[in-house]
């Protein structure tokens, strides 16, 4: 790596969001090196497996570049990428990556970039609210995308409820069990809606214990997850199709 102080900070900043400058870091002579291994001490392993990851993609860019004989330090990089993998399913949410904007906005990758360092901070209970708002936004954009009617009055779960409705009609669901828990989890989200008024910091409340909150994160998470995997799979059947009338003779 070819990291001066300022730039070694920056990119820990921008991967993580964290000061690798800051006191909790200093170790032995300070150097690069030695924050960095004090680093690996005092943050989680999915956080360093971020950090870790971003070094990976940082090394392979250079690689890219010509900077880099790749052949020459192959078996280093293929290792760390399996290090980092191993680390980031370190996390109290097995599926925290999935919490990412559907759409490009920067507001909304602000929330939900807040979100995810709730959870590698290890304070689930405080962005409950947060995850909330998310949510909703996330199903309001689903819904505009594939033209879903609906009210801008309609609670999460309403909204929830007609994007499955979509789903399963359309038959992007194979097998009963899937739909029956699909529409159970419109009982969860609803749910909900009590968490975010009474049970978080969107108001003056007594936010909701730890376990319960990581409970939450892993239920949303998770349904957000399958949802990734079903859009994913009905774009590749959108893509098949236009690529399939592409080569009609007319």
């Amino acid at each position: 790596m070819d990291f001066s102080d300022r730039t070694f900070q920056e990119f820990v900043v921008e991967a993580v969001s964290l000061d690798i400058d800051s006191e909790k870091y200093h170790y032995a002579s300070n150097s690069k090196a030695n924050r960095l291994r004090q680093f690996i001490k005092v943050e989680s392993n999915y956080t360093f497996g971020k950090l870790l990851s971003a070094f990976c993609d940082y090394w392979l860019s250079k690689v890219y570049m010509g900077d880099i004989d790749y052949l020459a330090e192959e078996n280093i990089y293929k290792e760390c990428t399996r290090i980092a993998d191993r680390l980031k399913q370190d996390s109290i949410v097995e599926h925290i990556d999935a919490i990412q904007p559907n759409v490009e906005d920067k507001d909304f990758k602000l929330l939900a970039k807040s979100i995810r360092e709730s959870v590698e901070k290890n304070e689930p209970e405080a962005g409950l609210d947060r995850l909330h708002t998310f949510t909703f936004r996330y199903l309001r954009e689903l819904c505009d995308k594939h033209q879903i009617e609906y009210d801008k009055s309609n609670s999460l779960n309403s909204v929830f409820g007609k994007y499955i409705k979509f789903i399963v009609d359309n038959k992007h669901i194979e097998s009963t069990m899937a739909e029956k828990i699909l529409k159970y989890s419109i009982n969860l989200i609803e749910a909900f809606n009590d968490i975010r008024n009474n049970k978080s910091f969107a108001h003056d409340n007594s936010v909701l214990n730890y376990q319960e909150s990581v409970l939450i994160f892993n239920n949303v998470s998770n349904t957000i997850k399958f949802i990734e995997s079903i859009e994913a799979r009905m774009k590749k059947v959108i893509e098949y199709e236009q690529n399939k009338n592409s080569d009609l003779p007319f």
